[in-house]
């Protein structure tokens, strides 16, 4: 009983994946190029608030004793992202790849 019901689910699904895998290939994104269009106008259409690279710009880099640091974006877990731990021997500021800080070894600067 239990392998009969096993090989009739394992059947099924097999079709209805086939028929998954062909409507996808024949789907239309036409529209999501739309609304990411739509998304950026947001940010576009007025021009006197600053963008958010803009802002996270102003913030100067922050300067760290050590050769690593552990980028959180915030002091709070629940308002941060993953932790990224970046290199900081080159002279130049590293960038977080999530939140865009800046950090530079304190003896650089």
């Amino acid at each position: 009983m239990a392998s009969s019901l096993l090989r009739s689910l394992v059947n099924r699904s097999r079709s209805r994946s086939s028929s998954v895998g062909a409507a996808l290939s024949t789907r239309n994104y036409s529209l999501v190029s739309n609304q990411i269009s739509n998304h950026t106008a947001k940010w576009m259409q007025d021009t006197s608030k600053k963008s958010p690279m803009e802002l996270i710009n102003e913030i100067p880099p922050v300067k760290v004793e050590g050769r690593i640091v552990a980028c959180e974006g915030d002091t709070d877990p629940a308002l941060g992202h993953p932790i990224e731990f970046i290199c900081l021997d080159l002279k130049e500021p590293a960038v977080c790849k999530y939140c865009g800080l800046r950090y530079v070894q304190a003896h650089h600067h």
